[in-house]
């Protein structure tokens, strides 16, 4: 059994010097700005100006050309307080360096920086010819000149009020740009049959870290030949209340595309998107220039207009083709065509197709499991300063094993028990079904069991037999529902009509449970028809996604639909790679008609032989999985009951915050934004059985979690704007296309988080009297919270809008989850014992006591870690070696190349606010507060018995963030009565929230790939 874990993180070791380093310095010209923004703004109508110069693209080609160069945003004109240090600059370059644009290379490379600031065709403007000319002789007559820095401090920062890091701006690139130089300058990591040699990539201003990839490797699986780079990204963080900032190091993959499709002969890239692609030059980009081993990025892009795919000239292909190596540079279509003639070594450009999951399937594996990364972190530990050391190994915290709830999932061996834990989970299922309907409708008491009525909208009869075999089978059903009584045949499938449909049930102790059955006929499952009579795509798109919407719900309500008393619908609908464009996808459309009836809604997708979804295995798991998933949005959830008795108050109910967010890319490119709230409280009436419940901010009331989901549907409306669909996905071609300028959008941010303050004020006051932990997630909320970012917490006081923070409520908890999104979790490992592989332990984490900060009580450690098992559909040896080539008993070249890993993620618990200190407890707590107590309960509310694998989040933070599939931003239709809905999806096409990563799914996530394919 693993008694630690490791880390790949790594802080300033205690009582060493600081870390410095010399650098040059270059700060950014001013003096350039005002004539270059003329030279800009050239040929643009008024309301078309662009306030500032677009320079992320010299940025990048600096980068590329320059490697050792290290681009910091442009400051701003003014420069606003808190957004950027006086001391900072423009560009940094180690001191020991030489000149990285010597002589004439600083003009050549501006020189084509500046033909790319003109309006498209602008080339054969004389007024704009005339103007580069001047600009061009301007710059050159006042270039600016590197100043010395000395002893630049990388990781040494002052610390917040709260005790937290709160390093510089520039040390999130400076401190991690220096520790890649460093590993660049070790001996390549050997591995059997290879060994392992790496370049750096090129990072924006705003990437916030480094990276650096290996050569590309070639592995044989199925008979073709795949290829693949590992990753390594270096990034800085924080961690709440540590005053010593750490670094982070994150392996993975990241895959190439080197397989024509054999209908066009070409790779199949998206058409909405740009493809990253990554160049490599054998010979100097510019004479006179350092060499470089730095990849270049650049992108490809839909020319709609030829048909074909070409280089996004306002990227950095743009001006590096306009220098000394336009005839090496790829042409696109040898590239798309031959592309693994450009992968690997040979003269001239190298260039290598990012892999896209939209591509097809790519069988090299992804990730690393957690032996080899261990190896390639330890490999890349010998660059280390000496200032430097790896944060503390975590020990198993309170409760020994994995503190598991009292109610886990058992894990029965023999048929007999697996029987028995069948039966016990469909009753248990049963009993909180109608549990949750009495809850749910105060209504007079009935004097059998409650009636439970769910609807199957199928269109194929193998779908249809398998969804009503699954229904009955998750709830522990006998019999076929009466089918066979009645003497149901397939004709009167078919021809069931709403008002008429087939009804099956059953009856049972707990609860009555009828289905109705009707094939979802009249084209409601169809693809939608954008109508030609409406002018512009959008629109058109959302007078049809209004009518589908309209036509669905009167077609379930005159089945009876009760949009008053929600109910639940499985509905089968085809492959969404069946609707081309992917805008045609009725689904969305669907899931809003059925909301205006009172449904919710579950998907499961027609089998099809030719999209590998059509064995019957698959097809059953699906659809069970789909009616337990459904059941969950009713309300059907066990509570993990915790371990901990008198260390947590009692009757403890747990509160989750989310914010929804939903980005549209029209010209506005505004985000929507709507906070939820899911309260999830304990029933005395049964182990494990809660009410679950979300915040009506209409209404100003905690109401049933069905009657919440359906709710969210009327608060997502936006302009009418989110549906003008851009020009071209490139966006830097989009010249003229109207932007928000940093001022708005700071204007837009601030309004959202004061209507979250004001929504948090209102929760948090309907809380008051009833002891109750707030869980909240990083990544998803602090933007809009900012209380919740390392650098403004505070230990023990809570802030939710521009008042000073205060003290908590005497019976609110206030904790903090953070996943890995941002990579701000690091990877980790289980140590193993001496020649034995390093495994992935499941458990709650903690800091060693013996190493903590401070003493006292007033110093206990707040911040914990959670892991949980992986599911036993991912038993993958914790030894699988990736990279190795070996030859097989057979005489055959054999590797793992092709098997993807899974880690579950290290979930880190902040207990931000508690009531510990015994001197500041009010009288009505019974006695202080136990941080570590409240950390294991949320450990444990990640392995929630009625799902077969943990959570990646605490039970009720998870509910919270599956409502955002409700929240489906729509436009209010003029035309519609008072008791009518808004009609209309604010399109099809980004509907996922990255923040939902987490969130939405189990804790065992593939590693990232980092396979940024789209633009």
């Amino acid at each position: 059994m693993y008694k630690n874990i490791r880390r790949s993180a790594y802080h300033l070791a205690e009582e060493s010097t600081p870390w410095t380093e010399d650098f040059h310095a270059l700060p950014f010209p001013e003096h350039w700005h005002a004539g270059l923004l003329e030279l800009h703004n050239h040929g643009r109508d008024e309301e078309k100006r662009q306030p500032t110069l677009p320079t992320r693209r010299l940025d990048g080609v600096l980068q590329t050309l320059a490697p050792d160069v290290i681009v910091r945003p442009r400051p701003r004109i003014p420069v606003e307080p808190g957004l950027q240090a006086a001391e900072d600059f423009w560009m940094y370059v180690p001191a020991s360096a030489p000149d990285p644009l010597p002589g004439r290379s600083m003009q050549q490379l501006l020189d084509a920086w500046l033909r790319t600031l003109g309006p498209k065709d602008s080339a054969q403007d004389p007024r704009f010819r005339s103007l580069l000319l001047a600009s061009s002789t301007e710059l050159k007559q006042n270039l600016p000149e590197w100043q010395p820095l000395t002893g630049v401090e990388l990781l040494t920062t002052p610390t917040t009020r709260g005790g937290t890091a709160a390093p510089e701006p520039r040390q999130f690139q400076l401190a991690t740009d220096a520790l890649a130089r460093r590993i660049l300058t070790l001996d390549p990591f050997p591995f059997e049959g290879g060994e392992l040699r790496f370049r750096a990539l090129p990072r924006g201003p705003r990437d916030q870290g480094a990276e650096l990839m290996s050569q590309p490797l070639c592995r044989t699986v199925k008979r073709k030949e795949w290829w693949f780079s590992v990753l390594l990204n270096i990034s800085l963080h924080t961690t709440p209340f540590d005053p010593r900032p750490r670094l982070h190091l994150h392996w993975g993959v990241r895959r190439w595309a080197t397989h024509p499709r054999t209908t066009t002969k070409r790779l199949n890239l998206p058409y909405r998107e740009a493809t990253t692609v990554y160049l490599r030059p054998t010979i100097p980009w510019l004479p006179g220039a350092p060499a470089t081993d730095r990849y270049a990025l650049a992108r490809l892009r839909r020319d709609r207009a030829a048909d074909t795919f070409v280089w996004s000239e306002n990227d950095t292909a743009g001006i590096l083709r306009g220098l000394s190596l336009a005839g090496n540079f790829p042409d696109p279509e040898q590239l798309l065509t031959e592309p693994v003639s450009w992968i690997g070594e040979g003269r001239g450009v190298r260039a290598a197709v990012v892999h896209s999951t939209r591509m097809g399937k790519h069988e090299i594996g992804t990730g690393f499991m957690p032996n080899q990364r261990a190896q390639l972190t330890e490999w890349a530990e010998q660059a280390l300063p000496e200032t430097l050391a790896r944060v503390p190994d975590l020990t198993r915290g309170r409760g020994k094993g994995i503190g598991a709830p009292q109610n886990r999932r058992p894990k029965p061996r023999t048929d007999e028990a697996k029987k028995a834990e069948l039966l016990r989970e469909t009753h248990a299922r049963r009993v909180a079904l109608a549990a949750q309907v009495q809850i749910a409708y105060d209504g007079p008491e009935q004097a059998g069991p409650p009636v439970v009525e769910v609807r199957l909208l199928w269109q194929s009869p193998e779908v249809r037999g398998e969804a009503v075999e699954q229904f009955a089978k998750a709830l522990g059903l006998d019999g076929d529902g009466g089918a066979s009584a009645a003497h149901v045949t397939d004709r009167d499938f078919d021809e069931a009509t709403p008002g008429a449909p087939v009804v099956l049930e059953w009856r049972t102790a707990e609860v009555t449970l009828r289905l109705r059955c009707l094939p979802l006929a009249d084209g409601l499952g169809d693809r939608l028809v954008p109508d030609l009579a409406v002018k512009g795509k959008g629109a058109a798109l959302a007078a049809a996604v209004a009518e589908r919407r309209r036509a669905l719900r009167a077609w379930l309500c005159a089945d009876g639909a009760d949009p008053s008393r929600p109910e639940l619908a499985l509905v089968e609908v085809a492959h969404r790679s069946t609707f081309r464009p992917a805008s045609t996808d009725p689904k969305f459309a669907i899931r809003l008609g059925c909301a205006d009836a009172g449904l919710l809604t579950q998907f499961v997708v027609t089998p099809s032989t030719d999209r590998q979804i059509d064995n019957a295995e698959s097809l059953d798991h699906r659809t069970c999985s789909a009616w337990l998933d459904g059941l969950r949005q009713l309300g059907v959830r066990v509570l993990p009951h915790h371990t901990l008795g008198g260390d947590l108050p009692d009757s403890l109910q747990y509160a989750a915050v989310w914010m929804v967010k939903r980005r549209k890319d029209g010209p506005t490119r505004l985000p929507k934004h709507l906070p939820v709230a899911v309260l999830v409280t304990p029933l005395p009436a049964g182990e494990g059985l809660a009410a679950v419940r979300g915040w009506d901010d209409t209404a100003g009331e905690w109401v049933p979690y069905p009657q919440f989901l359906l709710g969210l549907v009327k608060q997502a409306e936006i302009g009418p704007e989110a549906f003008t669909e851009p020009e071209t996905p490139d966006e830097d071609a989009r010249h003229d296309a109207p932007r928000v300028t940093g001022k708005q959008w700071r204007s837009n941010l601030a309004q959202q988080r004061k209507e979250t303050a004001a929504f948090l004020q209102r929760v948090l006051h309907s809380l008051r009297g009833q002891p109750t932990a707030l869980i909240t997630h990083a990544q998803n909320s602090r933007t809009h919270w900012p209380w919740l970012q390392d650098g403004q917490t505070e230990r023990d006081l809570i802030k939710t809008g521009h008042a000073p923070a205060g003290r908590l409520d005497d019976e609110l908890r206030l904790v903090r989850v953070r996943g890995c999104g941002g990579r701000e979790s690091a990877q980790w490992w289980g140590l193993a014992d001496p020649g034995k592989p390093h495994g992935q332990p499941a458990g709650f984490w903690a800091q060693d006591p013996q190493q903590r900060y401070g003493d006292g009580a007033s110093s206990r450690e707040r911040v914990f870690y959670s892991t949980t098992e992986r599911p036993g559909t991912h038993a993958i040896s914790p030894a699988l070696d990736r990279l190795a080539t070996r030859v097989n008993a057979a005489g055959n070249l054999t590797s793992q190349a092709g098997t993807s890993a899974w880690n579950p993620t290290l979930v880190e618990i902040a207990v931000l606010g508690c009531h510990e200190d015994d001197n500041s407890a009010a009288p009505v707590l019974e006695k202080p507060d136990d941080p570590e107590a409240l950390a294991l309960a949320m450990d444990q509310l990640r392995q929630a018995p009625d799902y077969a694998a943990a959570l990646s989040l605490p039970l009720p933070l998870h509910l919270a963030g599956l409502a955002q599939a409700y929240v489906l931003p729509t436009l209010a239709d003029p035309d519609r009565t008072s008791n009518e809905e808004s009609d209309i999806p604010a399109g099809n096409q980004s509907m996922e929230d990255p923040d939902l990563a987490d969130a939405a799914g189990l804790s065992t996530t593939p590693d990232d790939e980092a396979e940024t394919a789209h633009g």
